[in-house]
C-alpha cells in the first residue's frame, strides 16, 4: 500500500464502496427494467429480431439454473435456488467489504456479481422463475437465452477469475524473485 492509499480517510473509503454499491444497484435496475420491458413486449408478441442471424429478443421463463439446467425441480427448486442466491449474495457482499479499497477490479467484479445475483433473486422470489430474453446465435449454434443479470454475473466472474489467475502469478513471480 502506498502513502496516498494509506492516507485515505475512513469517509473516503466508505464513499468508494458506496459508489460500487450504487453501480451494483444500477445493474440491478437495468436488469429489472429490461425484464419488465420483455414481459410487456415479448410475452404478448412474436420474437423481435435485432440482428438477423445473430441476436433476437425472445421471452422465456427459466425455473432452473444457468443455461437452462434443472428445469423440473418444482417448489423445492424455487426455494432451494432462492436460498442459494441469498447465500451467494451474502458471500459476495462479505468479500466486497473484506477487499481493500485500492483493488478496483475485485470491487467492480463484486458489484457486477451483486447486481446480477439480486436481479435474478428478485425474479425467483416474485415469480418462481427467472425471466430471460436475449438470444444470441450464429448459424445453427444457439447460446442459451439469458438476461442482463446473467451477463453481469458472467462479467463479474470473469473479472474475479482474471484477478485470481494473474494476481496469483504475480505473487508467485515476486515470491521467487525474493527467494533468490
Amino acid at each position: 500500500m502506498n502513502e496516498a492509499q494509506a492516507q485515505l480517510s475512513p469517509a473516503t473509503r466508505v464513499g468508494w464502496r458506496a459508489g460500487y454499491l450504487l453501480a451494483a444497484f444500477g445493474v440491478y435496475m437495468v436488469d429489472q427494467v429490461t425484464k419488465a420491458w420483455a414481459v410487456r413486449t415479448l410475452r404478448v408478441t412474436d420474437d423481435l429480431t435485432i440482428v438477423r442471424g445473430f441476436l433476437d429478443f425472445v421471452y422465456t421463463e427459466n425455473p432452473g439454473i444457468a443455461f437452462g439446467q434443472l428445469q423440473r425441480t418444482g417448489a423445492f427448486g424455487r426455494w432451494f435456488f432462492t436460498g442459494l442466491a441469498i447465500a451467494a449474495a451474502a458471500t459476495v457482499l462479505f468479500y466486497f467489504f473484506l477487499t481493500s479499497r485500492n483493488d478496483d477490479r475485485i470491487l467492480g467484479a463484486c458489484a457486477l456479481l451483486l447486481g446480477g445475483i439480486t436481479g435474478n433473486l428478485t425474479d425467483r422470489i416474485r415469480f418462481g422463475y427467472v425471466i430471460d430474453f436475449i438470444s444470441v446465435h450464429v448459424g445453427s449454434y444457439h447460446w442459451p437465452t439469458f438476461n442482463v443479470a446473467d451477463a453481469s454475473i458472467c462479467a463479474g466472474a470473469v473479472l474475479l477469475a482474471f484477478d485470481l489467475i494473474f494476481d496469483g502469478r504475480k505473487q508467485a513471480t515476486h515470491g521467487s524473485v525474493v527467494e533468490q
